[in-house]
């Protein structure tokens, strides 16, 4: 079974070849988290600005585009700021642990990009890590937390080749 079950309802995304980054992009940040790459399934959704706007708004209650929208399968977040996760235990290779799902916004990536003068593969890489990093219960929602997801994220991104984004 593949680690990521993508949904493309841009072809954009599948003349771009988001199947294969996103595959690569999950089993580097999975081996990168201390986690093993078989045993996992998520799901990712390719995707324009107007599907991830309604996405925004029916969940975050904020009615705009984003670039990448994360819902983990369950809880994962630790108890105090800036501590590691409770990592997920692998099922089996016939049935996986579900991680969540995770969108990405065509449209709004493709402009961060060009805004940011960084190739399109490197920022779609870094907010599919980010969006795994979420799913396994990663946050910057406080500087403890944000200091050690961007570390990790910093490093994952390191071993796929790509720049620092912070």
């Amino acid at each position: 079974m593949d680690l990521v079950e993508t949904v493309i309802e841009d072809a954009r995304w599948e003349a771009f070849g988001l199947e294969a980054l996103a595959d690569r992009a999950a089993r580097v940040a999975l081996a990168g988290a201390g986690l093993p790459v078989e045993g996992f399934a998520l799901s990712l959704l390719g995707c324009d600005d107007a599907r991830i706007a309604g996405l925004n708004r029916d969940f975050r209650g904020k009615p705009q585009p984003t670039n990448v929208l994360s819902w983990p399968s369950e809880e994962r977040a630790p108890e105090v700021a800036g501590q590691v996760p409770e990592r997920p235990q692998p099922g089996t290779a016939d049935d996986p642990e579900p991680l969540g799902d995770i969108a990405i916004a065509w449209d709004t990536c493709a402009r961060e990009a060009e805004v940011q003068g960084k190739p399109l593969a490197d920022h779609v890489t870094h907010l599919i890590v980010h969006g795994l990093l979420h799913l396994l219960g990663y946050d910057h929602a406080t500087d403890e937390d944000a200091a050690l997801m961007e570390r990790l994220e910093v490093r994952i991104l390191a071993s796929l080749g790509v720049s620092d984004p912070y």
